[in-house]
């Protein structure tokens, strides 16, 4: 019976042995075909990874463009009629630059997608179009707010007649909060955005712009040029030449 047992052993051995002779000569024989062939496949790889590159930094400029004409909305039928190529090569980009910059994707009802890219520059848009903030009450500032460096004694100001809809002693409270501030001659981003009743993503917007001063005299209810110091990150107001 043992004997048996060996015999069946040796033959399910013998029949599993045959293949792996068979596949371990075919390698040696074959390895130098086989090794050219991947190296091949990875070249051709690398090749078409390269092209895309290449095509995707053309179509850059175009995407860019796009973005900020639509406020970052954009589909794959739009991109491919602007390039002038397929509506898969289109979707394939998208999605590359959905990846790279964290874009969301939407179905529209039609069924096909829309991409949403958003930038500061848009962010900033879409909130100046939002609702507006409530209009704030005019705050009368000396115009000489640097001499506040000194820190002199708080002098005294006539307040025009309460109405109202004002609470008591609210131009005063807002005077002496103001002085605070200035005592080290400068306001932050949010309260000088405060103080011209717009949002605080348009003055950073608008911070290094030449027209700045002129912007800000335009909309300060004391007509006060303000003026962006890049060293502090601070908002200084201009000293006026006497006339």
């Amino acid at each position: 019976m043992s004997e048996k047992l060996i015999e069946s052993n040796g033959k399910g051995f013998l029949v599993l042995l045959l293949p792996i002779s068979f596949l371990i000569i075919f390698l040696v024989a074959t390895w130098r075909i086989l090794l050219a062939i991947l190296m091949l496949a990875i070249g051709f790889q690398v090749w078409q990874q390269y092209q895309w590159q290449q095509w995707s930094g053309q179509v850059n400029p175009v995407f860019h463009e796009m973005i900020r004409e639509t406020q970052g909305k954009i589909t794959p039928m739009d991109l491919a009629m602007r390039g002038n190529f397929s509506g898969t090569t289109a979707k394939r980009y998208l999605d590359s630059k959905a990846n790279e910059f964290g874009a969301s994707i939407q179905n529209s009802q039609d069924g096909s997608q829309v991409y949403y890219f958003i930038n500061a520059s848009i962010l900033g848009d879409i909130l100046d179009s939002s609702e507006p903030i409530p209009e704030l009450s005019a705050q009368p500032v000396t115009k000489t707010a640097r001499s506040f460096l000194a820190a002199p004694e708080p002098q005294s100001v006539e307040l025009e007649p309460e109405t109202e809809a004002s609470p008591p002693e609210t131009h005063e409270e807002v005077k002496r909060s103001l002085e605070q501030q200035l005592i080290f001659g400068s306001l932050i981003q949010s309260e000088l955005a405060k103080r011209l009743n717009v949002y605080s993503s348009t003055v950073y917007k608008r911070r290094n712009d030449p027209e700045f001063p002129e912007w800000c005299r335009n909309k300060d209810p004391d007509g006060i040029a303000w003026t962006y110091s890049e060293k502090t990150k601070e908002f200084f107001p201009l000293e006026e030449e006497e006339g």
